[in-house]
C-alpha cells in the first residue's frame, strides 16, 4: 500500500488513535486500549478490548458474525463457516473440522519443509534476502495451491484477489466495500470454473477433493458450498499466514539471544511460536454484530450495534498476561487467542502452526545467524492484517 493510501484509509482500529500508538511496536498501545473502561471508536463504533471482555462477548448467543447484510472480505453471500451463527455454523463446523484436524494436516510436514527449502534455495548463496517477497510471502501462496490442487500459473489471479479484499482501496468504507465487492465476484466466477472442472474428472487427494466428497450425515457440500468455503480459505492461506511468518522472522531477527536459543533447543519453537503469536497479533481484530439489546460484565450493547474485537488488545492485557510487553518463551499459561475465540475460532489454525513452526525449523536450519541489514529496517503495515511488508536481512553464507 502506497503513503498516499494509508492517508486516506480509514483508522483500523481503536488504539490507532492513541498517545502510544507506534507502526512497528503496537504492542504498548494494545496494552493501554485494554485498559480503557468502554471503549469506543471517535466514530461511535463500540470497542470490546479486554481479555475477560472480549471472551465473555463471543460466548453470548446474540453476538453474530455478520448482520446477514454485509458479508466479510466482499462476499456475495455468508462464508463457511465464518459468516454464520447458531445451528448453522456448528453443522459446517462438524464437517469441515475433520479436514484440518493435526493428525490430518500432520500429512503436509514434508510438502511445507520442501516448498520451504526450494526457496531458501535461491537466495542462500546471497548473503541477503527481502524474507517477505523471497519466503514469507511465496511460501503460503505455493502450498495453498498444491492444497486445493490448482495450477500454479494461477497464482497472480489469487494474489491480487487476497490484496484487494485484505487491503482494499478507497477513501471510505464504502468506497472500500465496493472495491472487495468487485474482486470477490472475479474470484467467484474463477471457483465455478474450476469446480466444473473438478466435477467431472476422478476424484484428487487434495483438500478441494477431501470438500467434493467429505459427508456428514450422509449429505456432501454442494457446489455453493464448497465455492464459500474455498473463498475464505483463499485469504487464510494467502495472507494471515504469510504475515504471521513475517512477524515471526522480523522479531527473531533483532533478539539474536532469544533466536539462539532456539536454535539451540529446537524443541523449544512449538511455545515459541505461540508466544509470538500472542505478542504480535497478526490479524488484531474483527467486527460483530448485536442482534439484541444484551449487558455483558456490566456493560450494555444495544440491538443492531457493530461491535470491533480487538484480539491484539485482550492479548496485550496485563489482567490476563503478567508483563504483556515481554516475550517469555517460557510464558507457563498462554491462552492466547491469536487465532481468535469463541464459536468463529480459526478453522486453519492447526494448519497455520504447522506451517509457522516448519518454515521457522527450515529457515534456523540453514540460516541460524541473521540481523536486519544494517542501514536499513523493517517495515510494517497494521492495517488489515500485521505484516512486515518489508524484512531485509543479512546473513553469513554457509
Amino acid at each position: 500500500m502506497s503513503m498516499e493510501d494509508e492517508s486516506v484509509a480509514p483508522a483500523f482500529c481503536a488504539a490507532h488513535g492513541l498517545s502510544t500508538w507506534d507502526e512497528r511496536h503496537p504492542q504498548a498501545a494494545f496494552t493501554e486500549l485494554s485498559g480503557q473502561a468502554c471503549p469506543v471508536r471517535p466514530d461511535g463504533t463500540l470497542v470490546v478490548a479486554n481479555r475477560q471482555e472480549v471472551v465473555d462477548f463471543l460466548r453470548h448467543p446474540a453476538v453474530r458474525a455478520t448482520d446477514g447484510v454485509h458479508y466479510n472480505l466482499g462476499g456475495k453471500r455468508p462464508l463457511i463457516p465464518l459468516d454464520l451463527d447458531g445451528d448453522a455454523h456448528r453443522k459446517y463446523r462438524r464437517l469441515l473440522d475433520p479436514l484440518f484436524t493435526p493428525k490430518r494436516v500432520a500429512r503436509l510436514e514434508p510438502l511445507i519443509r520442501a516448498r520451504t527449502n526450494a526457496l531458501i534455495d535461491a537466495f542462500a548463496h546471497a548473503g541477503s534476502a527481502d524474507l517477505m517477497p523471497d519466503l514469507c510471502g511465496p511460501l503460503p501462496t505455493h502450498l495453498f495451491i498444491d492444497l486445493l490442487g490448482l495450477p500454479t500459473a494461477d497464482l497472480p489471479r489469487f494474489l491480487e484477489f487476497k490484496e484487494a479484499v485484505v487491503r482494499p482501496k478507497g477513501a471510505t468504507e464504502e468506497e472500500q466495500q465496493a472495491y472487495m465487492r468487485a474482486a470477490g465476484d472475479r474470484m467467484y466466477e474463477y471457483l465455478e470454473a474450476v469446480l466444473a472442472e473438478r466435477r467431472a474428472e476422478p476424484p484428487r487427494d487434495d483438500v478441494l477433493g477431501g470438500f467434493l466428497t467429505t459427508e456428514h450425515e450422509g449429505r456432501r457440500l454442494t457446489d455453493q458450498e464448497i465455492i464459500d468455503v474455498c473463498y475464505l480459505l483463499v485469504i487464510a492461506g494467502l495472507d494471515t499466514v504469510t504475515s504471521s511468518l513475517s512477524c515471526l522472522l522480523a522479531w527473531f531477527a533483532e533478539h539474536p539471544v532469544e533466536r539462539r536459543r532456539v536454535v539451540a533447543h529446537p524443541g523449544l519453537l512449538r511455545k515459541a511460536v505461540e508466544e509470538l503469536m500472542r505478542f504480535e497479533s497478526p490479524v488484531p481484530l474483527a467486527h460483530r454484530w448485536v442482534v439484541e439489546d444484551i449487558e455483558v460484565g456490566g456493560r450494555r450493547f444495544p440491538a443492531g450495534a457493530k461491535v470491533e474485537v480487538v484480539w491484539a488488545a485482550a492479548n496485550a492485557d496485563p489482567a490476563a498476561f503478567p508483563e504483556p510487553l515481554t516475550v517469555d518463551f517460557d510464558r507457563p499459561r498462554n491462552a492466547h487467542i491469536g487465532f481468535a475465540a469463541g464459536p468463529h475460532r480459526c478453522l486453519g489454525s492447526n494448519l497455520a502452526r504447522l506451517e509457522l513452526r516448519v518454515a521457522i525449523e527450515e529457515f534456523h536450519r540453514r540460516i541460524p545467524d541473521y540481523e536486519i541489514t544494517p542501514g536499513d529496517e523493517v517495515v510494517y503495515t497494521n492495517y488489515g492484517v500485521r505484516g512486515a511488508i518489508r524484512l531485509p536481512i543479512t546473513f553469513p553464507v554457509r
